[in-house]
């Protein structure tokens, strides 16, 4: 089984056992984390949940415009702090990793999709 493959199943299953949010949205954090990775100069390191929140904006800018939202409500992703929740799934699920430093308060109330998503495109 290729890796990619292998952490699908291991996201659709992780999905299902929580059956909170849509397999899709942790496979796009999971994205986000690679592409700020890569974005980074110098070796790879960890990053904050705030540069990985900046990651998740700009990637659903390019992937859905003004219907991210949209597409985030649908799979159960309404505040930022879902995707902290999601986040610290997947290290439960030893697919990411965090420090001592990490918690889900680094992701509470600190993105708004109405103004985020719909105020920059429809004015």
């Amino acid at each position: 089984m290729t890796e990619m493959k292998d952490t699908r199943e291991r996201i659709r299953e992780l999905a299902e056992i929580e059956g909170i949010y849509d397999e899709k949205a942790y496979m796009f954090v999971m994205i986000a984390v690679e592409r700020v990775i890569k974005s980074l100069s110098g070796p790879p390191r960890h990053i904050s949940g705030s540069e990985l929140l900046e990651g998740i904006v700009e990637y659903a800018r390019e992937e859905f415009g003004p219907m991210a939202k949209e597409v985030f409500n649908f799979w159960g992703v309404e505040k930022s702090v879902d995707f902290g929740r999601i986040v610290f799934s997947l290290v439960e699920a030893g697919m990411l990793e965090k420090t001592e430093k990490d918690s889900l308060e680094d992701f509470r109330q600190k993105l708004d999709f109405e103004k985020i998503f719909e105020d920059g495109y429809f004015e």
